[in-house]
């Protein structure tokens, strides 16, 4: 049975490069004779004392180690620990650290639909093609990295809680300023299309929460495509001079635009012994309206 080993764990043991040798399961000749040295460790030096702070503690635990554990004769090997060490083991260490080691934290989350992934309570974008697939993030003080089958993929400064990292490269062509909820664009947008509508598109916009109403000004652009720009101009200034400010209302002008349009038919010359009613109602009251939903 091979052992799993901690992300983590692993991820300090090569960074300060030691090798990990875990013993079989129940198999415990495999492991060192170390236990021994709690029990010793704990009647020479922690019974009986009482320590101020932690700091205490670790002052006297290094005056015992070289004053009292160092120097006694060791029951197994009859040397002494302090001496065996200093001529066998020393030479063999590497270097102490200069760093503290960063911590990292491993997480598995999912990519949502809006090309996001949570980690550590933050949101940080990746590739739209991840969109369903469960990628292995580690993040540590500084930055996010997010691997699919051991390949990086992304990387992103560390964010704090509450917080989000948006790379637009990350979107779907033409969708960033959707997922970005980038108003200026939006608005320039809006004004591309003609003054009257970019105006409007300014006035929705005008709110405590302006990207509550991006949806509208979405729908004002799909306007603009479904009837043309020379249309909805017309209509978003007749709109602004009314201050009604519904994109609702504009699709409803352009509809009962459309209906008087095709109701117009021309009259019928007629004879000249014939004379039209007084009263007679005209031809386009009977033509059939669609019926338009409020």
């Amino acid at each position: 049975m091979n052992p799993r080993f901690n992300d983590t764990f692993l991820e300090y043991a090569q960074s300060r490069g030691f090798v990990i040798d875990p013993t079989r399961v129940r198999h415990p000749k495999d492991k060192p004779k170390v236990e021994r040295a709690v029990p010793y460790v704990r009647g020479s030096f922690w019974a009986g004392e009482q320590f101020l702070s932690l700091s205490d503690a670790q002052r006297r635990a290094e005056i015992w180690c070289n004053e009292v554990a160092g120097v006694r004769v060791h029951g197994t090997t009859c040397l002494r620990p302090a001496e065996a060490f200093r001529a066998m083991e020393a030479a063999l260490l590497l270097p102490v650290p200069t760093e503290r080691f960063d911590v990292p934290e491993w997480a598995e989350p999912k990519v949502h639909r809006d090309f996001r992934c949570e980690v550590a309570r933050s949101l940080y974008t990746v590739p739209y093609t991840l969109v369903g697939k469960r990628l292995k993030a580690r993040a540590d003080s500084k930055t996010v990295k997010f691997y699919l089958d051991g390949q990086l993929v992304k990387v992103h400064p560390r964010m704090g809680p509450g917080k989000s990292s948006t790379d637009r490269a990350d979107f779907p062509p033409g969708k960033e300023v959707y997922a970005t909820r980038d108003l200026d664009q939006l608005r320039r947008r809006a004004a591309e299309a003609g003054p009257a509508i970019g105006e409007y598109a300014a006035a929705l916009l005008d709110h405590p929460l302006p990207w509550t109403k991006m949806r509208q000004v979405y729908r004002l652009l799909s306007l603009v495509k479904k009837w043309g720009a020379e249309r909805v101009e017309a209509a978003c200034a007749t709109a602004l001079e009314a201050e009604a400010v519904d994109v609702s209302l504009v699709g409803r002008m352009l509809e009962r635009a459309k209906e008087e349009q095709g109701n117009q038919q021309p009259e019928e010359d007629l004879p000249a012994n014939v004379v039209k009613g007084r009263f007679a109602r005209d031809a386009s009251e009977f033509a059939p309206r669609k019926k338009v939903a409020r």
